[in-house]
């Protein structure tokens, strides 16, 4: 009688990683943000690692922190953030938090946001979401109306939402005056949620004031209102939007002290 075969399997499993989302920079996803009155702008979104929201898929997970590099004399080489040395320089020395939102080509509307602490002398990546920006792509000089978000690096100062505070950092400013646009077609920013969550991003804004205050410095005709905000599978009218796990993310991670900064703009300008 013939010995039976026992067959090992391995089974191999992928897991997704649960994570918050991520994320002063970045054109709000609408127009600039009106009087009180009618406002509308760009906001952000919600969801801790710990969130129902947080999402599964790998183009959304967590980065691990990676090892350190070593030369060939063995010495350990200090990780920078992937940016080319011209905008490297564009962070101060004094920013230990940064959010990158990376787009695929100056016309496109899709991008890659990465969240980055700096621990000592490394930069680790803590986080990563895909999300969207402005219908027509990046601008380095943004104008009101033209559907593009801005480029360059901006501060991180001041939140807000529909929602409650879950927890903030950032002064938080919940009104019901975060009302996004008319649904308009081809655009992805003006469902009911998406300012439930935002982050305003100091271009030609003045910081240290709520999202909504439509202060700006460099005139109405460069534009403003730009925020970090939900993302609706869509672009935006100029803001940057993320998933809502990531808004809530960076909302419980972003700190006053880190000076937090956006660095925007499509892959070839952040490489320079």
């Amino acid at each position: 009688m013939p010995r039976p075969v026992r067959l090992a399997v391995t089974l191999t499993t992928g897991s997704a990683v649960t994570v918050g989302a991520l994320a002063g920079l970045g054109l709000g996803p609408f127009r600039d943000v009106p009087p009180p009155a009618g406002h509308q702008a760009s906001a952000l979104a919600t969801a801790d690692g710990a969130s129902q929201d947080t999402p599964t898929s790998g183009a959304n997970s967590a980065v691990p922190d990676p090892t350190p590099s070593s030369s060939s004399t063995g010495a350990d080489v200090p990780r920078t953030l992937p940016l080319g040395a011209r905008t490297l320089g564009t962070v101060a020395d004094t920013t230990s938090q940064v959010v990158i939102v990376r787009g695929t080509t100056t016309g496109s509307n899709a991008a890659t946001i990465q969240f980055y602490e700096r621990v000592g002398a490394d930069w680790l990546p803590r986080a990563t979401w895909q999300g969207h920006v402005g219908k027509r792509g990046w601008s380095t000089h943004h104008v009101e109306g033209d559907l593009r978000t801005p480029v360059g690096t901006f501060g991180l100062t001041d939140a807000g939402g529909r929602k409650a505070d879950p927890g903030s950092k950032l002064p938080y400013d919940q009104s019901t005056a975060f009302t996004p646009p008319a649904p308009q077609a081809g655009f992805g920013d003006s469902t009911a949620d998406a300012f439930d969550y935002v982050i305003a991003v100091n271009y030609n804004r003045a910081a240290g004031r709520t999202p909504l205050d439509f202060t700006r410095p460099l005139g109405a005709g460069r534009g403003g209102g730009i925020w970090l905000h939900v993302d609706h599978d869509g672009p935006t009218h100029g803001c940057v939007s993320l998933p809502k796990s990531a808004m809530r993310y960076l909302l419980l991670h972003l700190s006053p002290e880190a000076r937090p900064v956006v660095v925007m703009g499509a892959a070839a300008q952040l490489s320079r």
